[in-house]
């Protein structure tokens, strides 16, 4: 694999630009849940703690996929990727392709049965291993695979490239002691496995430092943190502790289980200030009859329960969900008690999946499998239930002021319409324009204005001058720095303003002023 080809230093027989002289780099690409994201950061924080820098446009040197498993059509999207590599490492025998991850976790040798171009597979309990895999390829010209049966490092313990400056993953546990029918994750992630509480508030007081001012704490179970070292109410003693860190402004989680969901956790959201209105209670089926051959140890009274003492403590608390739809067995009157949980549970979000057949799974080898029209037409009886339930929540939210914390995302329209985007504290996405002459956020910085136009996926901001106000934050600050330094012009000095006592907007990063009207 080690090959040089007669062609020109920057370009390959494909026209595919090659790397300058000693500097390798990199790609990740991700598929799958919050868990796997954060994973990735983890893997970025690797190679480029081993010498790699992430491309930044042409082919990199080294392409990882970290995979999922849960999807039915996961496989094909790995191979297919892998496929167009294909002639890509024909054309550059020194590419690198990884694969880790679910997937990687539960395929292991099919992956070099298939793709045998590939040169290493790790699984998800040995992320670390990566940098040495891809140099021991490179050394024996000989694909590596490496599979543990249980965790070797815990995650949190290896180097990091986060994604945002504003806000960051911190997890909490991982793996899962749920057997849940459906889900394949217990298999592949293992038992749970708890970090102390303070390795954990650690981490975020180092994120905060670094210019976050939001974190998402992550588990496959996290209300259930604390039982592998025996003590039942730590997640809520978690979430009121994090409430302690200074400059620490919106603490989120997921995803919580509902059977293991206890009013600790309800009263601790709702007296701390810096956790928000936002709840992700999977629902999976309103059907009891499912819930019990899902193997989900709850009832549709019990959640319907939860939801209810969530918003009689935090009444603008803003709920989403997950739902299976065509799971083995349902019928007709299951589908509609799902349904009518939907109705009740006026869901602000659904994330909505039709049942995939994962082998290996006890649901898998179920009888009374439906048939793919079935799903399909109960799949979106039920989307068009929730859009419209999600129409209507968003609807109330008009006339509200909202408190937006500015992402570096935009709107589909965001081009045409000039808005910017960010999160209400209840996660709602609001696309929102800034009046003629006033100063302009940065990703980071927080901005008050009304709702004054709502749609089922997002809320619209087009305020008047006198309805909108910017505040400055650390993470705008630290959005500032990190742009500097990947464009190599100095950082603006933190809060200087204009002659007119506004501050001065900073253009690096970011679109073009926003202007009123439209829409996104």
């Amino acid at each position: 694999m080690s090959t040089t080809l007669p062609v020109p230093l920057d370009e390959t027989p494909h026209g595919i630009p090659a790397s300058a002289p000693g500097q390798r780099t990199y790609e990740v690409r991700t598929f799958g849940c919050q868990m796997n994201v954060h994973d990735s950061e983890r893997i970025s924080g690797l190679l480029e703690g081993a010498g790699l820098s992430r491309v930044e446009g042409g082919q990199a040197d080294v392409v990882v996929f970290n995979t999922c498993a849960v999807r039915e059509n996961a496989d094909n999207k790995l191979y297919g990727n892998l496929g167009i590599l294909k002639a890509v490492k024909e054309a550059r025998p020194d590419l690198q392709i990884a694969v880790g991850g679910c997937l990687a976790q539960k395929d292991r040798e099919t992956i070099l049965r298939k793709a045998p171009w590939v040169d290493a597979v790790f699984g998800t309990h040995n992320i670390g291993a990566l940098p040495a895999l891809l140099e021991r390829a490179r050394h024996n010209q000989d694909a590596q695979l490496e599979i543990l049966e249980s965790l070797d490092v815990f995650p949190s313990t290896l180097p990091t490239r986060r994604e945002s400056v504003y806000a960051g993953w911190v997890s909490i546990s991982v793996g899962c002691n749920n057997t849940c029918t459906f889900c394949i994750v217990p298999s592949l992630r293992g038992k749970e496995r708890d970090r102390r509480p303070g390795e954990i508030l650690a981490e975020i007081e180092a994120l905060v430092a670094d210019g976050a001012v939001e974190v998402t704490l992550l588990g496959q179970n996290v209300n259930s943190y604390g039982v592998e070292f025996g003590d039942r109410g730590a997640f809520a003693k978690l979430l009121r502790a994090c409430g302690s860190i200074e400059g620490l402004e919106r603490v989120r989680f997921t995803s919580p289980h509902p059977a293991a969901f206890t009013d600790d956790v309800i009263d601790a959201m709702a007296e701390t200030p810096n956790v928000m209105p936002q709840l992700h209670m999977p629902l999976q089926s309103g059907s009891d009859r499912i819930l019990k051959a899902m193997r989900r140890s709850y009832r549709s009274s019990r959640f319907l329960g939860i939801l209810e003492r969530v918003r009689d403590r935090m009444p603008h608390a803003a709920i989403s969900t997950d739902i299976i739809v065509g799971f083995p067995g349902e019928t007709e009157e299951d589908f509609q008690a799902t349904l009518d949980v939907v109705e009740q549970s006026r869901f602000a979000t659904a994330f909505t999946f039709q049942y995939s057949k994962r082998p290996g799974t006890p649901a898998a080898d179920l009888p009374d499998q439906l048939p793919k029209a079935v799903v399909q037409e109960r799949f979106e009886r039920l989307t068009a239930l929730q859009d419209r339930i999600a129409r209507e929540e968003n609807a109330r939210q008009v006339g509200a002021v909202v408190e937006v914390l500015v992402t570096d995302q935009q709107g589909r329209k965001g081009g045409e319409t000039h808005r910017l985007t960010g999160r209400a504290r209840d996660q709602r996405l609001v696309h929102f324009s800034v009046p003629d002459g006033a100063a302009v956020p940065r990703p980071g910085d927080v901005v008050t204005l009304p709702v004054t136009e709502a749609a089922s996926f997002h809320l619209l901001s087009d305020p008047a001058p006198e309805q909108y106000a910017v505040r400055r934050s650390r993470a705008g600050d630290a959005w500032d720095r990190s742009q500097a330094d990947s464009c190599g012009a100095p950082a603006p000095s933190d809060g200087t303003a204009g002659p007119d006592g506004a501050p001065r907007s900073v253009s690096l990063g970011m679109p073009s002023l926003p202007v009123r009207g439209g829409r996104s």
